[in-house]
């Protein structure tokens, strides 16, 4: 099965728009399409970002409810180590624990609409592509 680290942009535009491409990929994911590659620093980020007020509005669930869907959006990922450190991405480094994870958990994705993620374009053999073109490429992948 095909592994991809989520970018956090991804995970919380799916919750925020679900019927945009983002919360496609997520519907992707759900239907067991590809395996979600997740570390601690991520799930951190985005449940932060998920706690913002400004996003926080769109999604309206309390503490708890967050919680538990945190707990089972890991649960249900392959989460990784988290004790690779790299220094690729000089502009913004808490990027890099998107390749670091990707590497620790040998996603052959990493889905972003971040644009020094996606301006590296592969590293180490995983492609970094926006969740536009990962549904394409689950789209071909289909059987």
């Amino acid at each position: 099965m095909i592994r991809a680290v989520l970018d956090a942009n991804v995970v919380v535009s799916s919750l925020i728009n679900p019927q945009g491409v983002p919360a496609q990929v997520l519907d992707a994911w759900r239907a067991e399409r590809f395996q979600v590659v997740l570390s601690a620093a991520i799930l951190d980020e985005i449940g932060r970002v998920l706690r913002y007020p400004r996003v926080a509005v769109y999604h309206r669930w309390s503490e708890e409810r967050l919680h538990l869907w945190l707990e089972d959006f890991a649960y249900l990922a392959l989460t990784t180590p988290g004790t690779l450190s790299l220094a690729i991405i000089q502009e913004y480094p808490p990027d890099n624990r998107y390749l670091e994870c990707a590497v620790e958990g040998a996603a052959a994705y990493i889905v972003s609409g971040d644009r020094l993620l996606l301006s590296l374009g592969i590293y180490q053999g995983i492609q970094i592509v926006s969740p536009r073109v990962f549904l394409e490429i689950l789209h071909q992948d289909r059987p």
